[in-house]
């Protein structure tokens, strides 16, 4: 009983460490979200040009930072007409390159990391459109597409396909401070939560409970502590393999990067583990019903080969500009609850929080809630873009676009080596 308390101690510490920066990241989210279109996003990824991937990872940044949301939604994309390459592009900006990772990422860990984020995101991305440029085949692609059109489900495809943005025209501001725009943000602020949540509460757990149990020196032998080189060629290979059987995404593996980073694990390692949310098992199982087994190996081995290589590019560079924090100064939160600036910082954003569920649940909220999951091909589910904001329509099954899109691209050509 004094182990789960202590594992339950060291749960209850991180999360309140971490509260308001979620609520802050999940809100600016949720503000760029209500004024962007997803009728905008398949318009501008129609081809792997460096160009428009840059423009994937910008549009990706901005959206969910649930990993089964966003690789709902990239096949969503891709069905719609997007590039694929972009598809993949904008999946892995919207886990590894949100707001509330990085402000998560600073508080626990230090801004070593969240500065590390924000380059090894971007390298990942490259390395991965020169791989599909390379090695991504028309056939291959061909047989990814007749797969995706057969509309299997997988996880959050309701939530994948409601288009929750402001519909009216007007300047940004005008659409964002409307009453339209103050709904808009709430039903994406706490869909967005409602899609996190589950992933949240489970890496947090599983956080406590290793940092409670595991004892630092299993740690520092199973990631070489005392080997320096070797520890820094085995960190970003070993950190994605972590990931994948810790069936933890999103933001949710970031208390866990935490427990490893203060057991041993290289710099470089850290930011492998973090990026490898897109490859956890439930998600691989995802990939296969949405585009065969074929692409879902194809997609293992590059994805895996750019968080290696991403991990690789950051240590190299801020082990070089000397920026990696000292391992020794690490530490997990234990402190609790007492009267400091995280306290106020809590309370504010908890106010807001509320705020903006309050009015979700006056506009329609709990039938949203109800359709997160569905079939992305029936009319009475989440499976099309939301053609009207719920301020208009506040039962949310009343607007949902019924008509399929066709599809204009022709697979042959959309990938042109």
């Amino acid at each position: 009983m004094h182990a789960i308390l202590h594992a339950l101690s060291i749960t209850g510490s991180m999360t309140w460490e971490i509260t308001w920066a979620l609520i802050l990241g999940f809100a600016l989210s949720a503000v760029v979200q209500a004024v962007i279109r997803k009728s905008t996003i398949v318009r501008l990824l129609g081809d792997d040009r460096p160009r428009t991937l840059a423009r994937a990872s910008l549009l990706g940044a901005a959206s969910s930072s649930c990993s089964y949301a966003a690789v709902a939604l990239a096949r969503s994309l891709f069905r719609k007409g997007a590039n694929f390459t972009a598809a993949m592009a904008f999946e892995i900006a919207s886990t590894n390159l949100v707001v509330e990772l990085g402000v998560i990422l600073a508080l626990l860990m230090g801004w070593q990391f969240t500065a590390a984020e924000f380059v090894g995101g971007p390298v990942m991305i490259v390395v991965l459109a020169v791989l599909f440029r390379v090695f991504l085949r028309d056939r291959l692609l061909r047989g990814a597409r007749e797969q995706a059109d057969r509309g299997a489900a997988g996880s959050m495809e309701g939530h994948a396909a409601m288009d929750m943005s402001v519909q009216r025209e007007g300047t940004f501001a005008e659409r964002l401070l409307s009453r339209e725009g103050y709904t808009s943000v709430a039903h994406v602020f706490v869909m967005e939560w409602a899609a996190i949540l589950r992933d949240l509460v489970i890496g947090l757990l599983i956080a406590g409970a290793v940092a409670a149990w595991v004892p630092d020196s299993f740690w520092r032998a199973f990631f070489f502590n005392g080997h320096p080189l070797a520890s820094k060629i085995w960190g970003p290979v070993i950190g994605p393999l972590v990931a994948v059987v810790s069936f933890v995404c999103s933001i949710g593996n970031v208390p866990l990067a935490v427990v490893l980073w203060k057991g041993g694990i290289s710099f470089g390692g850290v930011v492998s583990f973090i990026f490898a949310d897109l490859l956890i098992l439930p998600i691989l199982s995802i990939y296969k019903k949405y585009y065969g087994w074929r692409m879902t190996v194809f997609l293992a081995a590059t994805f895996y080969t750019a968080m290696v290589t991403a991990g690789y590019v950051v240590e190299l560079t801020f082990g070089g500009l000397g920026l990696i924090p000292d391992q020794a100064s690490a530490r997990i939160p234990t402190e609790g609850v007492s009267w400091n600036y995280t306290t106020f910082l809590n309370i504010a954003f908890l106010v807001l929080a509320a705020a903006l569920v309050v009015r979700f649940l006056r506009t329609g909220g709990r039938a949203m809630l109800s359709m997160m999951g569905g079939s992305p091909d029936t009319g009475h589910t989440p499976g099309h873009d939301q053609t009207h904001s719920a301020e208009q329509h506040p039962d949310p099954a009343a607007h949902m676009d019924h008509h399929h899109h066709g599809h204009t691209t022709d697979p042959g050509k959309e990938h042109r080596r």
